[in-house]
């Protein structure tokens, strides 16, 4: 099942591109702009040479507003790093933009503006507990701002139980926060779970409600339990294990290629 209508492969293998912190937040130094805005273009580069579906341009700040302003320095600095992405993307590589932790709707004007495939949202529906506080999502307000950018053609990505999301006191299950989601309008959704049988459920579960809906892996894959954890999943978010000085260093080429070359033997 493909997530993208022009997606190169079977199942989505998109790398993530760690920031640094950026301008208009507390662990910004001078200098990390240009630093970020090379870094990005390393990574992407990296990411299309080897085989890879897309990328997903994430903001990597250290701490975060739990709800979804934006610092205009931040929104500034993140959408001159997508728009330069932009310039040198192939005609089927995905973009994606995530401002962290549930910025969706600067996002959503940076992807629409700078060619954006599509948005990893945090928290799409529901409301989880974070080391920044309370992350109430409001799919409704989302949705109508996505229509007056005329952005319905950037696809949403919902977390519904991984890293950063979990419904708060775990009230509703992994396939009802997915159900949820998609009656919001999510295009595919994503989960993780550090054990792989857990992981495995959770793709299942998802999969036993609505079989037609893409699911994402979210995390915690890697060269060599890749078979393993996508056999059930349409694709994966990957990021430490493409970068060769461990995680926030440049992806590694040789790395994407021996990665996709395991997802597309699937």
């Amino acid at each position: 099942m493909k997530i993208f209508e022009n997606q190169r492969n079977k199942k989505a293998v998109l790398g993530l591109v760690h920031l640094l912190p950026l301008p208009g937040t507390p662990y910004h130094k001078e200098g990390n702009f240009d630093l970020a805005l090379e870094k990005a273009l390393i990574d992407v580069k990296a990411l299309q040479n080897g085989g890879a579906d897309g990328c997903l341009v994430q903001t990597v700040d250290g701490i975060y507003p739990p709800g979804d302003e934006v610092d205009p320095a931040r929104l500034a600095a993140l959408a001159a790093i997508v728009y330069e992405v932009s310039k040198i993307k192939q005609d089927d590589f995905q973009v994606g933009v995530q401002i962290m932790i549930n910025g969706l709707h600067g996002a959503l004007a940076i992807a629409k503006v700078f060619d954006g495939s599509y948005l990893r949202c945090a928290a799409f529906v529901g409301k989880m507990i974070s080391g920044s506080g309370t992350v109430e999502a409001n799919p409704y307000e989302f949705q109508k701002y996505r229509r007056y950018l005329n952005a319905l053609d950037i696809k949403i990505i919902a977390e519904v139980d991984g890293m950063h999301f979990h419904w708060v006191n775990n009230e509703k299950t992994t396939k009802e926060v997915a159900q949820l989601a998609k009656y919001s309008g999510a295009h595919a959704v994503e989960v993780a779970a550090a054990d792989e049988k857990e992981n495995q459920l959770k793709v299942l579960a998802v999969k036993e409600i609505n079989p037609e809906i893409p699911v994402v892996l979210g995390g915690y894959t890697n060269h060599e339990n890749a078979s393993r954890r996508l056999a059930n999943a349409d694709g994966a978010f990957v990021g430490t294990c493409l970068e060769k000085e461990g995680w926030g260093g440049n992806i590694d080429e040789d790395l994407v290629k021996d990665y996709v070359k395991i997802v597309n033997s699937l």
